[in-house]
């Protein structure tokens, strides 16, 4: 036996191993926010995946688990709580329309740029809210301004940071103002395209959750206490007959305190028997979207 040919044998192992690893994304890389209060100088720079539009929108859900969760819909898929809200959406009750408001994703824009006096760290995306997405798209559509992305006449724009109330909490506030004067993109040509080509995308940075997965994230979120009820059932001999009707929709038994009210249904479960579990009638929801 060579021994020494099994210690490269199992040295390449175990470097194979420990470079499998998932390693954790330095996300400061790839985006930009003021991080403290202060003024900051941007450029915003063409888009390289869109020539035509540097923003870039997506459709994010809140409120499910510790992270945002990018809507499927941002790829072009079918996306459960969207399907979700629009059968909420197709009854007459108020708060059936007010939970489907609560599930739609929410909006949030992300724009290439780079940052003065930090040339050197490449193009990053920013991302900011409706507000000020509306206050670049005015100054786009004002002539005397026109087309602030220009690399030979565009214009810087300055970010001012302040502390402030974001939905109850304290956190960094942004405004913007765009300068009166035009100037170029940059001086080195090297250093232009690769700006002008190497720019990160954000829905290959984010994760993107399955049809299936989200779908159960929904159903949790919906009736948090399936689980342990279906635990229940299964400790319990089925001697007697427990009543089950299209009525016993899954967000029936929900008790948010911190969200709308649970909705009361008005449309039956397409497909499903009259005694069934809950979770066989939330995916009978589903069956016509698969």
């Amino acid at each position: 036996m060579d021994i020494n040919a099994i210690k490269q044998r199992l040295n390449s192992l175990q470097q194979s191993s420990s470079s499998g690893k998932k390693e954790k994304i330095d996300y400061s890389k790839y985006y930009w926010k003021p991080k403290q209060e202060g003024k900051y100088q941007i450029r915003i720079v063409p888009s390289a995946i869109n020539k035509e539009n540097p923003f870039q929108e997506v459709f994010v859900h809140y409120g499910f688990s510790k992270f945002p969760i990018y809507a499927l819909t941002n790829w072009n898929e079918k996306d459960p709580i969207v399907e979700f809200a629009k059968q909420l959406r197709n009854t007459s009750e108020k708060e059936n329309w007010q939970l489907a408001k609560k599930l739609d994703p929410k909006m949030r824009v992300f724009a290439p740029v780079i940052v003065r006096g930090e040339e050197d760290k490449g193009v990053r995306l920013w991302e900011f809210g409706k507000e000020i997405y509306m206050q670049l798209l005015g100054i786009a559509e004002d002539e005397d301004y026109g087309d602030f992305t220009d690399i030979n006449d565009g214009r810087d724009f300055t970010v001012e940071a302040v502390t402030g109330d974001i939905g109850g909490r304290q956190g960094i506030k942004c405004s913007i103002r765009v300068k009166p004067k035009t100037s170029p993109l940059g001086t080195d040509k090297t250093q232009l395209k690769s700006w002008l080509t190497e720019q990160p995308n954000v829905l290959e940075l984010q994760k993107k959750m399955s049809f299936e997965d989200l779908k159960s994230v929904l159903e949790k979120f919906l009736n948090p206490e399936a689980e342990s009820d279906e635990e229940e059932e299964e400790e319990v001999a089925p001697t007697k007959a427990t009543k089950s009707t299209p009525k016993d929709l899954p967000w029936e038994d929900d008790e948010d305190e911190d969200e709308t009210p649970a909705p009361k249904a008005n449309y039956a479960l397409k497909n499903a028997p009259a005694k069934t579990s809950k979770a066989a009638k939330f995916d009978a929801l589903f069956e016509d979207e698969e």
